[in-house]
């Protein structure tokens, strides 16, 4: 038997968050309602009160119930109820997350379910879930399952009861093919874990890299470098899933800085050595950046001298000097707190499929202006390796192998790992 928390608006919803309970219940497992209504009376049957989640958040009812800024509410409210989700899980209560509700329980809902660790089911059940607009930043970096309901949650019709038992069939399955503890998730035995990210311009690199790391004893999973690829593989690394990282795409930490279409947020490139994990690096993508209509500044991009074009919103061009510069030494002083080894790989011929000799983004002189500024601020202890070679080369993946073994080896011989 699990223990599923239901989190919604008993004030507005309650009808439906008791008859959810009831179908999880009948389904052999204990139920565990945190109400995180805002209204101005408590409603019954709540487990963990919306009194208790204000108070996690330090505060009370009463106050919030007197402030009128919306925005701050739900701040604290999304606040409390991570933290007393967090207790829940810690204590062993917390087997399965579902919220129930529609645009404001979704937004809580999803919040709290994105403070809790991959590998816990969480079920965003909503009326809201086809809003295309807000989808994306409600599950984020988490692994949520969203469940549109299309009618919407008002009193217990027919139609409603089935959305509901489907819901309640739904969180019961995953919690119950879900592993007995995080804990088991984090049991590998003798394979070591590995972090990788690959993107369509490092196919053949990230390929042979995977496929040798496999042959060597390695289990490596793959992150796709998009934006939301990068944050939660960072997450991951920081939750102590992995024992090292092969970064082969950073296009992540220029496009962050640059407002790109694939931004990897304000701690790309940092839990690996925050944990003390081996790092091999490579540049794939950092002397480029999106120049398509859909980015931001696109005309800033655009109307550069050597554009990409893959299709009609697909186009690429080239980072110039100066921010190259700015990227180098943000790079640089990421990695010079990292608390395990890192090597960095530099192909001379290319970082990726997208520049290779010949091609219309290929400047390996231009290239150098980031490397030179590399090795001008990176910590003595943190190798840069030079490749001649574009980055797509079996000669620069096999290299990529070898200095993540030279590493991994030396992690264990001189206990940096955690």
């Amino acid at each position: 038997m699990g223990s599923i928390v239901i989190v919604g608006t008993l004030d507005t919803k309650g009808e439906q968050i008791l008859y959810l309970r009831e179908k999880i219940e009948l389904l052999g497992h204990r139920v565990l309602v945190m109400d995180v209504s805002t209204g101005e009376r408590s409603a019954a049957g709540a487990d963990i009160t919306c009194d208790e989640v204000a108070e996690a958040a330090g505060t009370s009812m009463h106050a919030i119930r007197n402030m009128r800024d919306r925005g701050k509410i739900t701040s604290l409210m999304i606040s409390g109820a991570t933290r007393k989700a967090r207790e829940a899980q810690a204590s062993g209560l917390l087997d399965g997350i579902v919220s129930l509700g529609g645009a404001g329980a979704a937004t809580i809902g999803t919040s709290v379910m994105k403070g809790l660790p991959f590998g816990i089911p969480k079920l965003m059940v909503s009326s809201a879930a086809g809003m295309g607009s807000y989808a994306g930043r409600w599950f984020g970096t988490g692994d949520i399952m969203m469940m549109n309901t299309i009618v919407d949650l008002a009193g217990l019709n027919e139609l409603v009861k089935n959305v509901l038992s489907r819901a309640a069939g739904s969180i019961c399955g995953m919690v119950q093919q879900a592993p007995a503890s995080l804990s088991s998730l984090l049991t590998r035995g003798d394979k070591p874990l590995v972090a990788m990210t690959e993107d369509g311009s490092s196919e053949k690199c990230a390929s042979f890299v995977r496929n040798a790391l496999k042959e060597k004893g390695y289990d490596v999973v793959i992150f796709h470098a998009q934006g939301i690829g990068d944050r939660a593989m960072e997450e991951m690394i920081d939750q102590g899933f992995f024992d090292g990282v092969v970064d082969i795409v950073l296009i992540g930490v220029s496009d962050e800085l640059f407002e790109g279409n694939r931004p990897g947020g304000p701690f790309r490139l940092e839990m690996a050595g925050k944990r003390g994990i081996p790092q091999v690096l490579a540049p794939c993508g950092l002397n480029q950046t999106g120049a398509g209509p859909t980015r931001r500044n696109a005309e800033k991009y655009s109307s550069r001298p050597k554009i990409l074009k893959l299709d009609e919103l697909r186009m690429g061009t080239r980072l110039n000097e100066e921010e190259l510069l700015l990227t180098a030494g943000t790079i640089a002083r990421k990695l010079n707190q990292a608390r395990g080894p890192v090597k960095f790989f530099i192909p001379l011929r290319g970082w990726s499929n997208f520049d290779p000799p010949g091609g219309i983004l290929y400047d390996p002189e231009e290239d150098q202006i980031l490397v030179k500024e590399l090795k001008r601020l990176l910590d003595s202890k943190i190798e840069i390796i030079e490749i001649d070679a574009n980055l797509e080369d079996a000669v620069f993946a096999k290299a990529l192998v070898e200095g993540f073994e030279e590493l991994m080896k030396r992690s264990r011989t001189e206990g940096h790992a955690e």
